[in-house]
């Protein structure tokens, strides 16, 4: 059974090695935009980020403790902005799951919990940005019933 709770301090170095993993599918497929062997966050830039109530980072955990995926999240308020519909949005930042036990349901359990913590939030929707690439990342956000909100096109030149 995964449990998941709010990340911490003595989270970081799991999240970093997942960070990683996460950096590489994206260096891969993008080596024009993604920088090789690197990773989203510092160590210092997560310290800070699990200091921050608008910016929660949930863990999954196994038996033992040990940390099998993250969610980083951000809340995000329109209102104020006079061209907005005042809304209360949980934005999915960043998303992994350890690559070595992906298909174990992990990343389902992670997301319920974040949609119950939305709602208990009073937020109005969940959003998140992929990478056009990531099919697999597609489907599995389609099967939870995500849906195109907008799309950001390119011309390479």
């Amino acid at each position: 059974m995964v449990k998941v709770r709010r990340a911490d301090t003595g989270d970081i170095d799991k999240i970093n090695k997942l960070l990683y993993q996460v950096h590489k599918v994206h260096s891969d497929a993008r080596p024009d935009i993604f920088k090789s062997g690197l990773k989203k966050y510092t160590t210092e830039e997560l310290q800070e980020i699990l200091m921050d109530d608008t910016t929660p980072i949930f863990v999954s955990v196994d038996d033992l403790g040990d940390v099998t995926g993250y969610i980083f999240c951000i809340y995000q308020d329109t209102e104020g902005i006079s061209s907005l519909v005042d809304r209360k949005v949980l934005f999915i930042d960043d998303f992994c799951v350890d690559s070595n036990i992906r298909g174990q349901n992990i990343g389902s359990q992670l997301y319920s919990f974040i949609e119950e913590e939305a709602a208990r939030n009073k937020c109005d929707a969940i959003t998140l940005n992929v990478w056009n690439f990531n099919d697999g990342a597609i489907k599995f956000y389609e099967k939870l019933g995500f849906s195109t909100l907008k799309i950001v096109l390119e011309k390479k030149l």
